[in-house]
C-alpha cells in the first residue's frame, strides 16, 4: 500500500498564496504520476496539475501560469505552489500518486481564498 500525507492547507486572501505539500510512503515504485486534484463545494473532483517521475507536468487550464508543480523524488514527495490565489481556488485539494497497479489518494487538505 501507498500512504499519502498532506499539508499546507489553510485560509488566504484573494491573490495571495500557499504551498501545498504531499509526502508518500509505503511501496512507491519509481515510475509514478503525483499530483494534486480539488473538489469544490457541489462540485465534481477535478484535475489541477500532474507530474510524472521524469518531471512531465499537467496542469488544468484554470491554474495555468498560476499554480507550479514540482516534486523531490528521492523523498518521494510532491508540491503545489499557489499564486495568485482566487476565491473560486476554494476547495479541499487532494493529493494523488498514480502507477501501474493503482491510483493511491490523501485524506485532502482544505484551501479557502476569501474576497
Amino acid at each position: 500500500q501507498v500512504q499519502l500525507v498532506e499539508s499546507g492547507g489553510g485560509l488566504v486572501q484573494s491573490g495571495g498564496s500557499l504551498r501545498l505539500s504531499c509526502a508518500a510512503s509505503g511501496n512507491i515504485v519509481d515510475f509514478n504520476t503525483m499530483g494534486w486534484y480539488r473538489q469544490a463545494l457541489g462540485k465534481q473532483r477535478e484535475l489541477v496539475a500532474t507530474i510524472s517521475s521524469g518531471g512531465m507536468t499537467n496542469y488544468a487550464d484554470s491554474v495555468k501560469g498560476r499554480f507550479a508543480i514540482s516534486r523531490d523524488n528521492a523523498k518521494n514527495t510532491v508540491y503545489l505552489q499557489m499564486n495568485s490565489l482566487k476565491p473560486e481556488d476554494t476547495a479541499v485539494y487532494y493529493c494523488n500518486l498514480r502507477d501501474f497497479r493503482k491510483p493511491f489518494w490523501g485524506q485532502g487538505t482544505q484551501v479557502t481564498v476569501s474576497s
